[in-house]
C-alpha cells in the first residue's frame, strides 16, 4: 500500500501560509495528546481553518505527519551544515559540546521538531523518511571531532564513545522535551553537556591553552590491571625510574608500560 502524500502543493502565498498553520497546529496537537489521539478536526480547529481546506492539501493525519517528518529532517541537516567544523578541533570539550547542545536546543524550540522527535522514540512505525541513519549521522559527527583530540584512539573506540554520548543524550533530550517547563529543559541540556565532558575526560584528559591559535591536550592515562583488567588502580611509587601501579581489586602491582590501555 502506498504511503499518503499531500494532495497538492500550494502555489500561492496564501496557500503556503495555510499549510504552515496546519503543520504548526498538528505539531502542537501531536505533542499535547499524541499522534494516535489527535484528529484532523482538532488540527483544523487549532489552525483556524476549515476541515475542507485541510483536506485540500492533506488526505489524512498520516500525510500531515509525513510532512512534519520532512520538515524536521531538513532542519536537522541545516543544523549540522551550520556548524563551524574547522574551528571545533581547537575548542576544549566543554565549549565544543556547549555549541553542539545549544544548536540542538535551538532546533527543538520549533514545535515540529519536538513533535517528530518525541514521536520517534514513542512509536516510529509510521515514519517514512527518518530512521536510525539520522542517529548515525550524529554519531559520526561526534566521532569525527574526537579524532584530533586523541589520535591514539582507533576509529572503533571513537565510534563507541560517540555512540554512548548520542544515545544517552537523546534519552535526556526526550526527558526535557516532555516537560513544559522551559527552565527545566535548559537544566537538562546543561546536564547533558556535563555528562559528555565527564564521560570523555579519561580519554582526552585536561586541555590547556598553548598560545592564541592552538591547544595542547594532556591526555589522562587510563590504567588497566594486566591480570584482572580492572581500572581501579592507584599509583604505587617508582622503580627503575618507572611509575608503578597497584590494582585495588586483585592486588597486582605492575609498571606503567604494562597497564597503559591507550
Amino acid at each position: 500500500m502506498s504511503e499518503p502524500k499531500m494532495r497538492r502543493s500550494p502555489k500561492q502565498k496564501r496557500g503556503r501560509q495555510r499549510v504552515e498553520k496546519i503543520l504548526q497546529a498538528a505539531a502542537e496537537i501531536f505533542t499535547e495528546v499524541g499522534y494516535e489521539t489527535a484528529t484532523t478536526h482538532a488540527i483544523a480547529e487549532r489552525a483556524n481553518t476549515a476541515i475542507g481546506s485541510l483536506y485540500q492539501f492533506f488526505p489524512d493525519k498520516l500525510a500531515i505527519f509525513h510532512a512534519l517528518e520532512l520538515r524536521h529532517l531538513e532542519r536537522v541537516h541545516q543544523m549540522w551544515a551550520s556548524q563551524e567544523v574547522e574551528s571545533f578541533a581547537e575548542l576544549p570539550l566543554e565549549e565544543f559540546f556547549k555549541i553542539v547542545i545549544d544548536s540542538v536546543a535551538q532546533l527543538f524550540e520549533n514545535p515540529i521538531s519536538r513533535a517528530v522527535f518525541v514521536q520517534y522514540y514513542t512509536s516510529n512505525e509510521m515514519f517514512q523518511t527518518i530512521d536510525d541513519r539520522l542517529t548515525g549521522e550524529a554519531i559520526s559527527f561526534i566521532a569525527g571531532h574526537l579524532e584530533p583530540r586523541n589520535p591514539h584512539l582507533d576509529l572503533q573506540k571513537r565510534m563507541r564513545l560517540a555512540e554512548v554520548c548520542v544515545h544517552a543524550g537523546n534519552a535526556l533530550i526526550l526527558l526535557a522535551l516532555r516537560s513544559n517547563d522551559e527552565a527545566y529543559r535548559q537544566q537538562i541540556y546543561e546536564e547533558v553537556c556535563t555528562l559528555f565532558v565527564s564521560y570523555l575526560r579519561p580519554y582526552f584528559g585536561n586541555e590547556r591553552s598553548r598560545g592564541k591559535d592552538a591547544l595542547s591536550f594532556e591526555v589522562m592515562k587510563v590504567m588497566k590491571c594486566p591480570r584482572c583488567h580492572s581500572q581501579n588502580c592507584s599509583k604505587n611509587g617508582h622503580r627503575h625510574g618507572k611509575q608503578r601501579y597497584l590494582c585495588k581489586d586483585c592486588g597486582r602491582q605492575f609498571p606503567e608500560f604494562y597497564g597503559n590501555s591507550q
